[in-house]
């Protein structure tokens, strides 16, 4: 079905430019353009202004930096979501937010259609497509990159010099990068060999370790059932906790990873990212839940990290069963509240105390010296039936 209106989600790098034009001249449609502010640090009058002059008909810009610190990043940290053990998923958290607010826009604008720039062969097509679907299951969804002729990002280059479309990126920097308040990504291009470093000029965010200043800088995070709320006994709102963390890690030289990850359509994709806040703030509460959770919850919740990191890396965050277990995460971060201290010093992140009022942790139960809660000789019969299993199953194997 031909549409009549289409809302893009529209970021002004090159995919999304090339995108525009491209679904407006194939479609023979209007294009208005969505673009989200989550924290990219660009000047969004100056996008805005891009897509009018590449052929948006109308330009749709929202502030949501609050809404995606708030609803979206600080409940998968809550989860300690971590994929593939590196990946802090800054990318992955940001599409259904964006995707959700894009639809609205359609829905709002009586257009038939939405598109994104994702390629097909990333995780972003599925990220945006599953959301829209999700929340809109009759919605069209024009996805440019399965559909052009258009096979390589050097061709999108030379589409866009021939539309006259500025874009971001040239032949000898062609790496994507995707920004937001909680990371930086980069790939493609030059970071197509994992044998070779990244060039020291692509981070845009962080200091080199080796830069880092000489001298470690400590600092205080509390939290309150599992969200921070005060740095250095200052009380700040979600946003502004993360934008005062992303500034002390990058100064550090915290939160750089460089990855072979699992795409979810299967094949193995290099990629970069500075998440400078977002390594702290896990670090932290780690040190806070080894005070409060309880051993069993602990481990559960453990045991549920890798399936619930991959819900969202594969675009599953308005499915049922994501929703599901986050209120099961949740149930563990009740009791998650005290302060940490820690120690920030050429890219690591290390604790140096920790303190809460509901701690588990009884120094007279644990001391090394004389103490009357514990009776060693106890140990003894804890310890014999603990191994009769393994003795049954010796004697067998000795057999």
């Amino acid at each position: 079905m031909k549409p009549n209106k289409v809302v893009l989600a529209y970021s002004g790098g090159l995919d999304t430019s090339v995108c525009l034009r491209w679904v407006k001249e194939s479609y023979d449609c209007e294009v208005i353009a969505y673009c989200a502010d989550v924290g990219q640090e660009e000047d969004l009058e100056e996008v805005r202004k891009k897509a009018l002059a590449t052929g948006a008909s109308k330009v749709v810009v929202d502030d949501l930096r609050e809404a995606f610190v708030r609803d979206y990043v600080f409940p998968m940290l809550r989860g300690n979501a971590v994929y593939e053990g590196s990946y802090l998923l800054g990318t992955s958290i940001a599409r259904p937010l964006i995707a959700r607010r894009q639809l609205e826009v359609a829905i709002e604008e009586d257009a038939e259609a939405v598109s994104h720039g994702a390629t097909g062969k990333g995780n972003d097509q599925v990220r945006f497509e599953l959301t829209y679907y999700a929340l809109k299951p009759d919605i069209q969804v024009i996805a440019p990159w399965r559909e052009w002729d258009l096979n390589s990002r050097t061709a999108l280059i030379d589409y866009a010099k021939r539309h006259d479309i500025p874009v971001p990126v040239t032949k000898d920097k062609p790496y994507s990068m995707d920004r937001n308040l909680f990371h930086i990504s980069y790939e493609g291009g030059v970071l197509e060999d994992p044998w070779q470093e990244p060039p020291a000029d692509m981070f845009m965010w962080t200091a080199s370790p080796e830069a880092a200043p000489d001298e470690p800088q400590t600092i205080e995070l509390e939290f309150a059932s599992g969200d921070p709320v005060a740095l250095d006994g200052k009380r700040l709102e979600p946003a502004e906790m993360l934008v005062a963390l992303n500034g002390l890690g990058a100064r550090h030289g915290i939160g750089r990873v460089d990855m072979v990850e699992n795409r979810y359509a299967g094949m193995k994709s290099r990629g970069i990212y500075e998440t400078p806040g977002g390594t702290i703030l896990h670090a932290a509460r780690r040190a806070v839940e080894h005070l409060t959770l309880d051993r069993e919850v602990m481990q559960l919740r453990d045991s549920l990290i890798p399936r619930y990191a991959q819900m969202i890396y594969n675009g599953y965050w308005f499915a049922p069963e994501r929703r599901i277990l986050q209120q099961t995460l949740d149930a563990t971060q009740e009791r998650v509240t005290g302060t940490v201290r820690l120690k920030l010093y050429k890219g690591s992140v290390s604790v140096a105390g920790r303190r809460s009022p509901v701690s588990l942790y009884d120094p007279v139960t644990a001391t090394f010296e004389k103490d009357e809660s514990y009776n060693q000789a106890d140990a003894d019969g804890f310890i014999k039936l603990n191994a009769l299993r393994l003795k049954m199953a010796g004697r067998v194997a000795g057999a």
